[in-house]
C-alpha cells in the first residue's frame, strides 16, 4: 500500500510568533537584569589577580543555568578614572563557567591613585550597575601598603569567623613554648636531610634562617608571607615551616615531652603539624595570569565539554609516586571500557616502565574531557585534588591518611565518591556512576561549588592570616631575630608607581 504524505498545515502568525518568542527567550541575555558581584569590584580588596563574577539573566529575570548559545557577548573594560594616569591593566576575556556564570579577571601592574572605572557590557548594554567606580587608591599586588587594622582587612575579604581545621590543629597547643622549640627543632629536624625554615616576623618584616639541606622551597613560603605583609599588619611571631612532603610531628599530646607546632603544607591522621594551604595552590594564586598555566581561577573556565558530552570513563595521569598508581594502569589495561590511566614519568618504580608503558603528557584542561577523575595519593596527598574539584567531572577519591587544609569541609557521597585505599572497589564505583548518571552529576556539581567557595583567593589569604594570628596568641615569650637570620626583602618594584596613602608601618624602637 502506497504511503500518502500529508502536508503540514502552515503555521499561523500567532503560532509562529510564539515559537520565535520561545527561541529568543532561551537564547537572549538581558544586560541590565544580569548580576555582577565579587572582590574585584572593591578597591580595598588587594589580590594578585582581582576578579568578580557575572550571572547571565534572561529578559524575564531568570538566571541562565548553562552557556548562552553562540559567542559570549560579555565585554569588560577596566581603566583609570583619570586620563592623566596611564597604567598597565591586563583584562582577558571573561571565563565561561558553563553554568550561566562568568568569571572576570584583571591583573594590575601599577597602582591607580585616582581610581578605576569598570565597564561591564553585554551586547552593548551595561550589565547590572555598570559602570563601577572604584575610588582610589587601588593598589596593585607589589605595592607595600599594609592595612593597619586586621579586623577591617578581614572584613573586606569576607573572611569566615572560624576555620574548623585551624581550630582542630591548635587544640594540641594551648601554649607555645618558644624556648623549647629553639632547643628541639634544630636537633630533631635540622640535620642534612632536613627541610625546615625558621622564621621570625617582627614589625611586619620577615627574617629567616634555613635548617637542613633541602630548603629551596622557601621561595614559596617567602612569597606568600611577603604578599601578606604588603596587605595587612601581621602579628609578631616566631615559627618553623616544614618544606618537605611529609608532616613531621608524630608525638601525642600526652607524651613527655609533648608535640611542638611545626607548620606544614600537608597533614596526616598520625601527626600534629599545623596545616597551611599547599605551596602549589598558594603559588598558583600569587602567579595567576603571570607565571603559571593552571591556577584556581583559570581552571574554572576550562572544564571541558558539558556533562552529557564527556567520555564515560574514569581518567588518571600522573607520576609513579605511589604503588596504587601502578595498579591503576594495570586495571586500565584490563578494563579499557571503564578506565583510562597512564604513568607520565617513572622515578620510584623505573623497572615497571617496560611492563606498563609510559603515557604522553596531557594538558590539565584536557582531563575534563572525561566524566570521572581518579584522585590517588602521590608521596602524600595529591596536590592536584583542588584543581580536580574545581572542574565539573565526578572525583573518585582514594581513602587516605593525608589531608590538605580544606578536606575537613568535604563529605563523601556529597562532594566526591570515596574509593578504598587499595582501589579494590574502583571499578564498582565507576559502574555505579555510569548507572546513576543524575546522582553522579549532582555530586560532581556539589563538589565543584564547595571547592569554588573553599579555594577562592581571599579565603587562602584569610586562612594564612588566621593560622599566624592563632599561633601568635599562644606564644609564651616574645619572638626575636636570632643569630644567622637574614631579612627577606620585598621584591623590587621600581617599574611601577606605588605611593602608600595609609599611615606608615610602625618602626622598630
Amino acid at each position: 500500500m502506497r504511503r500518502v504524505r500529508v502536508p503540514r498545515a502552515p503555521l499561523l502568525p500567532l503560532q509562529l510568533a510564539l515559537l520565535v518568542a520561545v527561541g529568543a527567550r532561551e537564547t537572549r541575555v538581558s544586560g541590565p537584569r544580569s548580576l555582577a558581584w565579587g572582590p574585584g569590584l572593591q578597591a580595598a580588596a588587594v589580590l594578585p589577580v582581582r576578579y568578580f563574577f557575572l550571572q547571565a539573566v534572561d529578559p524575564q529575570g531568570r538566571n541562565l543555568t548553562g552557556s548562552p548559545p553562540g559567542q559570549t557577548l560579555f565585554k569588560v573594560v577596566v581603566k583609570s578614572l583619570s586620563p592623566k594616569e596611564l597604567v598597565r591593566i591586563y583584562v582577558p576575556k571573561p571565563l565561561d563557567r558553563n553554568d550561566g556564570t562568568f568569571l572576570v579577571r584583571y591583573r594590575m601592574h601599577e597602582t591607580v591613585h585616582e581610581g578605576l572605572k569598570i565597564e561591564v557590557l553585554y551586547g552593548g548594554e551595561h550589565v547590572a550597575q555598570s559602570p563601577y567606580i572604584l575610588k582610589g587608591p587601588v593598589y596593585h599586588e607589589y605595592c607595600d601598603c599594609p592595612e593597619e587594622d586586621p579586623q577591617a582587612w578581614q572584613k573586606t575579604l569576607s573572611c569566615p569567623t572560624q576555620e574548623p581545621q585551624i581550630e582542630q590543629d591548635f587544640t594540641s597547643f594551648p601554649s607555645i613554648n618558644l624556648q623549647q622549640m629553639l632547643k628541639e627543632v634544630p636537633k630533631r629536624f635540622g640535620d642534612e636531610r632536613g627541610a625546615v625554615v625558621h622564621y621570625t616576623i617582627l614589625n611586619n618584616h620577615i627574617y629567616r634562617r634555613s635548617l637542613g639541606k633541602y630548603t629551596d622551597f622557601k621561595m614559596f613560603s617567602d612569597e606568600i608571607l611577603l604578599s601578606l605583609t604588603r596587605k595587612v599588619l601581621l602579628p609578631d611571631l616566631e615559627f618553623y615551616i616544614n618544606l618537605g612532603d611529609w608532616p613531621l610531628e608524630h608525638r601525642k599530646v600526652n607524651d613527655t615531652p609533648g608535640p611542638i607546632p611545626i607548620i606544614s603544607w600537608c597533614g596526616s591522621l598520625d601527626s600534629r603539624d599545623v596545616i597551611l594551604p599547599t605551596y602549589d595552590i598558594t603559588h598558583s594564586t600569587l602567579e595567576a595570569m603571570k607565571g603559571v598555566t593552571n591556577d584556581l581561577l583559570s581552571i574554572q573556565g576550562n572544564t571541558g565539554p558539558s556533562w552529557i558530552n564527556k567520555t564515560e570513563k574514569a581518567f588518571f595521569r600522573g607520576r609513579d609516586s605511589r604503588e596504587e598508581r601502578l595498579q591503576l594502569v594495570q586495571l586500565a589495561k584490563e578494563n579499557p571500557h571503564l578506565l583510562d590511566a597512564g604513568i607520565t614519568g617513572y622515578f620510584f618504580f623505573q623497572e615497571k616502565e617496560k611492563e606498563l608503558g609510559k603515557a604522553k603528557l596531557m594538558g590539565f584542561f584536557d582531563f575534563f574531557k572525561y566524566k570521572y577523575q581518579v584522585n590517588v595519593d602521590g608521596t602524600v596527598a595529591a596536590y592536584r585534588y583542588p584543581y580536580l574539584m574545581l572542574g565539573d567531572s565526578l572525583v573518585l577519591k582514594q581513602d587516605s591518611p593525608y589531608y590538605e587544609h580544606f578536606y575537613v569541609a568535604l563529605r563523601p557521597w556529597r562532594h566526591y565518591v570515596p574509593i578504598k585505599r587499595n582501589l579494590s572497589d574502583l571499578l564498582e564505583k565507576v559502574k555505579w556512576a555510569k548507572e546513576n548518571d543524575e546522582e553522579a552529576k549532582k555530586i560532581a556539581k556539589e563538589g565543584q561549588l564547595a571547592a569554588r567557595d573553599l579555594l577562592q583567593p581571599p579565603r587562602l589569604y584569610c586562612y594564612y592570616y588566621k593560622v599566624l594570628q592563632k599561633y601568635a596568641e599562644r606564644q609564651a615569650s616574645k619572638p626575636e631575630i636570632r643569630d644567622g637570620m637574614e631579612l627577606v626583602p620585598q621584591p623590587d618594584d621600581n617599574a611601577s608607581t606605588c605611593r602608600c596613602h595609609r599611615r606608615p608601618v610602625r618602626e622598630e624602637l
